[in-house]
């Protein structure tokens, strides 16, 4: 068999990636397994694992990004201004699965997985920017976005019943 080249091995490796975050965001970290994204990549599970010897190594490698799909829909130049950019952030899809993602890894003890920084990070702007006010206003956002996201969960579960 043929070595691969550093360039296509760095080609699988950000293909796996895309597709894990995708997957992430879309059926969510405990529903992507090895086995799912080796059938959308067309990667071998062992192809996959050589690259990623641990589940949680994805959310390590992908933790940047999946901040700053959730930053990016922030703005911290005032507290109305953070607080209308979370009620339009609210109604995105990636935006919430950000958001389902930290609830959904809160109180793993995998010290990987508690470096996820989305949340820490958009609470420290929002204390840096604007001060207790803000590190306030976005710790009631997160509050009421986790009892949201909660009640929409159960309601789906329900329909599915």
């Amino acid at each position: 068999m043929a070595k691969r080249s550093k360039a296509q091995t760095e080609q699988t490796i950000k293909q796996i990636l895309d597709e894990a975050l995708k997957q992430i965001l879309s059926i969510g970290y405990e529903s992507m397994s090895y086995t799912t994204l080796s059938e959308a990549t067309g990667v071998s599970r062992t192809g996959i694992s050589h690259h990623f010897p641990r589940k949680a190594e994805f959310l390590v490698r992908l933790d940047d990004d999946i901040a700053s799909i959730f930053m990016n829909e922030l703005d911290f130049s005032s507290v109305t201004n953070l607080e209308a950019s979370w009620s339009r952030a609210i109604k995105q899809e990636r935006f919430c699965a950000a958001l389902r993602l930290f609830f959904s890894l809160c109180g793993y003890s995998s010290k990987e997985i508690t470096m996820f920084k989305a949340i820490d990070k958009a609470r420290e702007t929002a204390a840096s920017e604007l001060g207790f006010e803000g590190e306030r206003l976005f710790n009631a956002l997160v509050g009421r976005s986790a009892v949201s996201l909660l009640s929409q969960g159960d309601a789906i579960e329900a329909q599915a019943a």
